[in-house]
């Protein structure tokens, strides 16, 4: 699980999203975003809106449960990754998680299937995000490793 960081309030979706986008603009190749948090919680929404951000507002940005993952052509380019249906954590890089961190930035739902140290598979610069219900809203505790300690006072929180 990510370390603790700081705490967001999320009413809506609408500001789940919001959140996304603030994230994009920060991410350079090589980073990571890591989406922690249980079903219906918000984290396609959160991916939706930081894809957008780095693409286009009208982007068509499904949700990978059963693709695993969708490459996006942007700057820089972003794959977005669900490895819920992973049984071994080897199968990240069978679908392409290795290249997607070469040539990009990968956005990835579902990291505690990467195993006990995720950090073995990813570079040394990601952002975490955890969603977790708050009243009738959600809350979002956002921590970063590497660039990210420093990027994270960019995104004021």
């Amino acid at each position: 699980m990510p370390e603790p960081g700081t705490t967001l309030a999320l009413e809506d979706a609408v500001a789940t999203a919001r959140l996304g986008a603030r994230i994009a603009p920060l991410l350079a190749p090589g980073e990571t975003v890591l989406l922690y948090g249980p079903l219906g919680m918000g984290k396609s929404t959160l991916a939706r809106g930081l894809i957008r951000a780095l693409t286009t507002p009208d982007e068509d940005v499904p949700s990978p449960t059963f693709t695993l993952v969708q490459f996006y052509e942007s700057d820089p380019p972003v794959a977005h990754f669900d490895l819920y249906r992973l049984t071994r954590p080897e199968e990240a890089a069978e679908i392409g998680l290795d290249e997607a961190l070469d040539e990009g930035c990968a956005v990835i739902e579902w990291p505690e299937r990467l195993g006990d140290d995720p950090a073995a598979w990813l570079g040394p610069d990601r952002v975490s995000v955890t969603l977790a219900e708050h009243g009738a809203g959600r809350v979002a505790t956002v921590s970063g490793v590497g660039a990210w300690e420093s990027k994270l006072k960019g995104l004021n929180v």
